[in-house]
């Protein structure tokens, strides 16, 4: 994970954690409140981090009033 900023490691990990518990579907804004970021933060991360990281899998679920993103351990 050295190729990633603090803010995405923080991102990646919170995402790991929370899939290792179970859960598989998150909004931005539900991320960035339990980690003390903004929504866009976050938000902006998501697609470029959905490339780049290899231990979660992370994938644009659905949209309505703000996308979901669907998170697996890989």
């Amino acid at each position: 994970m050295s190729d990633y900023t603090d803010e995405e490691r923080r991102i990646v990990s919170y995402l790991r954690e929370s899939a290792a518990r179970g859960e598989r579907y998150f909004r931005a804004k539900n991320i960035a409140d339990a980690l003390g970021l903004s929504s866009k933060q976050v938000g902006s991360r998501l697609p470029h981090l959905s490339e780049k990281a290899d231990d979660v899998d992370i994938e644009k679920w659905g949209r309505s009033r703000s996308t979901t993103w669907k998170v697996t351990i890989s």
